[in-house]
């Protein structure tokens, strides 16, 4: 076997808890691998965001050592690591394959800029002034328009995340939905709309009223769009494959991170 390491070079626990696993892999015989597309597994060492980072790198199995905050992605506790090191080495694992957004914005010009493949979310932002009008079309059907400072447009793996912060439900990460949730609507109704994974969803830039910047965001990641923009979602080919080690399920990671 043989593996890749990626820490977050920030944070001073990641880079000790990279060393660690370091010398245990060397203890069992675990080769290191040098660069990302030669190793059989990723181990991502940080938070969420490395985690996002080292997914948007591979197409490999990934599993994920917390030293950050809230760790939705991220299982394993560092005093844990020769523990999951072992149970690799057997083979005392699941994988868990977890959906993709990608897209594209087509510009007022006709130029096309590609969105790459994204775990958690595409969403539509924008900066500390004005608001945004836009139009948002499900399979070339116009399902509403908004005056808000945005929207997302996540996966249920992302439904932690932005989603979450905007007042968004919570959503089985293994379930095949998308979710749609607008960002401070100037509306009565702010609901969220959850809608099935062959859709097609269409956000078409109306107007961003003067001194307003807009971006499309994707895991962490901006393109700025303007008026006249068209930002198209769907589901990737792409998956994610998240290396699961303990039978923790949905309720049990909701209870323990959530509530």
């Amino acid at each position: 076997m043989k593996i890749f390491v990626n820490a977050d070079s920030f944070n001073e626990t990641a880079i000790q808890t990279k060393n660690d696993l370091i010398e245990i892999c060397l203890k069992y015989d675990i080769e290191i691998a040098e660069k990302i597309e030669d190793a059989n597994i990723v181990f991502s060492i940080g938070g969420d965001g490395t985690f996002l980072k080292t997914g948007s790198q591979c197409d490999k199995p990934i599993i994920g050592i917390n030293t950050g905050t809230l760790g939705y992605l991220t299982e394993i506790k560092p005093e844990n690591i020769e523990k999951a090191v072992k149970n690799i080495l057997v083979n005392n694992y699941y994988i868990e394959k977890r959906m993709m957004l990608e897209g594209k914005v087509i510009k007022s010009s006709g130029k096309t800029i590609e969105i790459p493949p994204a775990l958690n979310e595409i969403a539509i932002s924008k900066n500390a002034f004005g608001v945004i009008r836009f139009d948002v079309l499900v399979n070339e059907k116009r399902i509403n328009s908004y005056t808000a400072d945005g929207i997302i447009v996540c996966t249920p793996t992302g439904s932690t995340a932005y989603n979450l912060s905007c007042g968004g439900p919570i959503v089985d990460p293994t379930a095949n939905i998308l979710t749609l949730t607008p960002i401070a609507p100037h509306t009565v109704i702010n609901r969220s709309i959850v809608l099935s994974d062959d859709s097609d969803v269409e956000i078409k830039i109306a107007e961003l009223r003067e001194n307003t910047t807009c971006f499309v965001l994707y895991d962490g990641k901006g393109i700025e769009v303007h008026s006249g923009d068209i930002v198209k979602i769907k589901k990737s080919e792409k998956i994610t494959r998240i290396i699961k080690l303990e039978d923790r399920s949905f309720v049990d990671m909701i209870r323990e991170t959530i509530t």
